[in-house]
């Protein structure tokens, strides 16, 4: 008997008992189908998790204080220094002078450009009769745009010598430009920032949400004329320090802490203050979704085993009902091998048409935003999904297909 014999025997096996292969072949597709949906979902998330920390610039150190009641350690983040070793005593605030100590070349060389950052809180913005009230109203220098990755789209950022004039000139994120200004150009319009008016000169380009938070509800102003008008000349809320590349990250990292640490006079483990470093954060985030990932797929994975176990079930059924036709093909002369590759190709046909399916289902379902993540298909995945339904297929219809080649003329020709 040939192979396109055994085939045949194998594909009228199955069209024999449509209900029972097509339910056969529903366990397999559900368990392809899941693995390549839940691997597309956990790499969507990374994905979107990456791009929300390379839009603050991979080689970003952004530091802020760390303090904690009465002058209490923060606590420690991923990728920065902090410290909860003991008290401290004098805990200072960042100050325009701590950033203009970073900008030294010789104390620190990997660092390239260094924006003290100050926050307006509770900044109402008006323009005619539009008013908006701007969630971040942000007093910076130049270099701000670059650090964190905020290109402007229309019009310009404002320069240094803005800064040294203290210009009332602000950049607008798209948010509060279609808040105020609708279809208008805002361009060289004047705005009221709580009383204070500002000129536009530049729109940021569009960056979208950053989980609850509107990263387009943004303005961005020169440091000297936000401190004049509107938060005072207390202390930073946040200096953003640009490294001169991203391999450069850690060692200016250890420069700053070095620097900071002089100033503020640290001698122990415990700062008052805390570096975020951006690269860092990104590996850890990479490892902690790569795991995620995994363990989602490993989940997926039980649902094809319990596919395999049903395909055992329907061949075994399948076997002994067709106990005397096994017989009487052996009668004729129908070798043992004949029986075992019938057997076995119907198991592996099962397995190839659910996991075919599963990769339909799973292609359309990552058309699809789940929970809020638009997947990304992998291609490995579909590849190892598809060949272990196959090897499912082999591996669990064997045992059936065995049992069947076993089976002795006469014994068979008996069967009831």
């Amino acid at each position: 008997m040939n192979q396109i014999e055994i085939l045949r025997f194998a594909l009228r096996g199955l069209l024999a008992n449509k209900m029972r292969s097509a339910l056969t072949t529903l366990g397999i597709l559900i368990g392809v189908a899941a693995v390549i949906l839940l691997v597309a979902v956990g790499e969507g998330s990374s994905q979107s998790i990456q791009q929300n920390i390379q839009r603050l610039g991979a080689n970003t150190l952004t530091i802020s204080p760390s303090f904690s009641g009465g002058g209490g350690g923060g606590m420690r983040a991923p990728g920065g220094t902090g410290g909860n070793t003991g008290p401290r005593t004098q805990a200072r605030q960042l100050s325009l002078a701590d950033a203009e100590a970073l900008t030294d070349r010789t104390l620190a060389p990997s660092v390239r450009s260094v924006s003290p950052v100050v926050n307006a809180s509770s900044s109402t913005a008006a323009y005619g009769a539009a008013s908006h009230a701007v969630s971040q109203f942000v007093g910076t220098y130049p270099s701000y745009f670059e650090a964190v990755n905020k290109p402007v789209a229309r019009g310009t950022y404002f320069f240094n010598d803005d800064v040294l004039a203290a210009r009332k000139v602000v950049v607008l994120g798209r948010t509060v430009v279609e808040e105020l200004f609708g279809a208008v150009d805002p361009i060289g319009k004047q705005i009221s920032v709580s009383g204070v008016p500002f000129t536009v000169v530049g729109v940021l380009k569009e960056a979208g949400s950053t989980g609850t938070q509107d990263a387009d509800d943004v303005a961005i102003a020169p440091l000297p004329a936000v401190q004049q008008s509107l938060s005072g000349f207390g202390s930073l809320g946040q200096i953003v320090v640009q490294a001169t590349g991203a391999e450069t990250t850690t060692s200016a990292q250890a420069e700053v802490t070095a620097i900071l640490n002089q100033r503020h006079g640290i001698t122990n483990n415990n700062p008052d203050y805390r570096i975020l470093n951006q690269a860092t954060l990104q590996e850890t985030v990479s490892e902690a979704t790569g795991t995620f990932t995994v363990l989602l797929a490993a989940v997926a994975a039980i649902s094809l085993l319990v596919g395999g176990i049903g395909i055992t079930n329907i061949m075994l059924v399948t076997v002994t009902e067709r106990t005397r036709e096994i017989g009487i093909r052996k009668a004729i002369g129908a070798p043992r091998s004949a029986i075992l590759g019938q057997f076995l190709v119907e198991a592996t046909l099962l397995s190839l048409v659910g996991g075919l399916s599963g990769v339909l289902v799973a292609f359309v379902g990552t058309r699809f935003t789940i929970a809020g993540i638009e997947p990304v298909l992998v291609p490995s995945s579909v590849v190892l999904a598809l060949g272990v339904s196959l090897g499912i297929g082999l591996f669990f219809g064997s045992y059936p297909a065995n049992r069947a080649a076993k089976l002795r003329p006469i014994q068979a020709l008996r069967h009831e």
